[in-house]
């Protein structure tokens, strides 16, 4: 057969390119062409037409809404996400063929005495709840970018206030210096005056945050129409300080209000107009004067209360979050689980007025510092203990080492998903203890991505290395000690093979 197929995940960085590999091997093991597109980070490039014609059926594997999905209307089709994909393929492959081969030929009636057939499991959308989580991750996705530009600039401009100052206290001395006035007499020789632009410049990029995430999420539900309304309530929520859960508010809102208004039946001489004015002015009348006047200021108070207690954390209740927040970056290698903890973490940054020393960036801190540990820990265990791994896992540990380095998580899902309990328990435990040990130093990060090669902007940088060294060090002997407690029969028979072909090999 020839299956075409559209991954996305909701940073596009890793598991969007791993499941469109693990989908084409698994479809040439199988015997059928399979064809991927990856909606990721770096944009994508639509599959031929030609070649969606040709298609027998269709497979979604994301996380998010995918990107013009009325190009596959008509062909049998599985939905499933993204990491389906990744830990299943084979499976997945399957599913897609018995769809295809359950439908219908085309142009071929039903029998007019026959019942009309209930759609194959394979063929159902996906639920409330997956759909709702693409929603939300599209929103995510869309906005995780403003959160790097603006916190590595903010971070840059921290850095080097604490020179253009003459101490740690420039931090503090850049963030009370007036920008407009800055700009308005720039004196490019002067470090303190390209601080406060650099500063400024990183603000600007943050505050697109929340209307970014409200308009996407509202684009996930209604595309297009969807914009205008939600990027308005996500204005309209920073006007209110009601901060980023104002901006979730609004874009499920804005999505909902313009899919209906679009989905009214009116004259024709009306339909044109419908798409440039009707629907953005009424959807977007509702989500302001509904967020204006209704729901703002009760968001904006629950937000406030927020921070009061995430700044009001200290102590034992502060390492206790840190370990909450690694165990969940740790638990599913960049599944839902460990995508809350860093949308917890991404969109504290979002927050307004945080001063250099606020807990958000500490929680920053702490889920990039966990989310390095199990690529990390595997990487070592397959080096200093190979014989416990099989020939593929070992291969697969030298990439570990920049995926972990660089905060990629995913580097540890081939070994999970030969060995899941002992590498998950391995990796939930070391990375509670990075996420405790992070907290416990009073490091703290400000862009939301990039693992070491973001070391110079973390504050602390050696508690920062040495909390992920301690919870790499306590992942790699815990899998180490459960893998000889009971060898993994598929190490044994790879170990055989690699004896045997040593013998022939002599």
């Amino acid at each position: 057969m020839k299956l075409v197929a559209v991954t996305s995940c909701p940073t596009g960085i890793a598991h969007t390119y791993m499941a469109a590999e693990a989908l084409e091997q698994a479809g040439r093991a199988a015997g059928h062409e399979v064809h991927v597109e990856t909606q990721g980070a770096a944009g994508s490039t639509p599959l031929d037409p030609a070649l969606v014609a040709s298609a027998d059926g269709v497979i979604y594997a994301a996380d998010l809404e995918v990107k013009d999905k009325q190009r596959f209307a008509g062909k049998p089709f599985v939905d499933v996400g993204v990491k389906k994909a990744v830990h299943d393929a084979p499976g997945v492959i399957s599913a897609a063929v018995a769809a295809v081969e359950s439908a219908p030929a085309a142009g071929t009636p039903a029998p007019p005495t026959a019942a009309a057939p209930a759609p194959a499991a394979a063929d159902r959308g996906p639920g409330t709840g997956t759909r709702v989580r693409q929603w939300l991750m599209t929103g995510v996705s869309y906005m995780i970018p403003f959160v790097a530009a603006g916190g590595i600039l903010i971070a840059l401009s921290f850095m080097l206030a604490q020179v253009a100052w003459g101490g740690a206290q420039g931090a503090v001395e850049v963030t009370a210096v007036d920008a407009a006035e800055v700009v308005a007499a720039f004196d490019p020789a002067s470090l303190q005056d390209w601080s406060v632009i650099l500063l400024r410049t990183g603000q600007l990029a943050f505050g697109f945050l929340v209307p970014v995430l409200s308009g996407f999420i509202a684009y996930g539900i209604a595309d297009r129409p969807g914009l205008v309304p939600g990027f308005l309530g996500g204005a309209a929520a920073v006007f209110v300080g009601a901060g980023f859960l104002g901006g979730l508010v609004t874009g499920f809102l804005a999505g909902f209000v313009a899919l209906w208004i679009s989905r009214w039946n009116v004259p024709k001489g009306v339909r044109g107009i419908m798409p440039v004015v009707v629907i953005p002015l009424l959807s977007s009348a509702v989500v302001g004067i509904v967020m204006l006047v209704l729901i703002g200021r009760p968001i904006a108070a629950a937000m406030e209360g927020l921070t009061s207690w995430l700044n009001g954390l200290s102590g034992a209740n502060l390492v206790l979050m840190g370990a909450l927040l690694g165990a969940m970056m740790g638990f599913d290698l960049g599944g839902p689980v460990n995508k809350v903890a860093y949308t917890f973490a991404v969109t504290g940054l979002a927050t307004e007025g945080l001063t250099t020393g606020a807990v958000q960036y500490q929680v920053m801190a702490a889920v990039m510092a966990a989310g390095m540990v199990a690529p990390l820990a595997l990487a070592l265990a397959t080096t200093v203990r190979k014989r416990l791994f099989t020939h593929a896992e070992q291969e697969n540990g030298k990439a570990a080492w920049l995926l972990g380095a660089s905060f990629i998580s995913e580097g540890a899902i081939p070994f999970a998903a030969a060995d899941p309990w002992r590498v998950i328990v391995s990796s939930l435990v070391g990375s509670s203890v990075t996420g405790a040990l992070v907290m416990a130093f009073g490091s703290s990060l400000v862009a939301p991505h990039g693992g070491v090669w973001v070391l110079p902007l973390i504050g602390n940088p050696l508690g920062f290395l040495a909390a992920v060294v301690a919870g790499v060090l306590v992942s790699a002997l815990l899998v180490v000690v459960l893998k000889t407690v009971k060898r993994d029969p598929l190490v044994a028979a790879d170990r055989a093979d690699d004896d045997d072909r040593d013998l022939v090999a002599a």
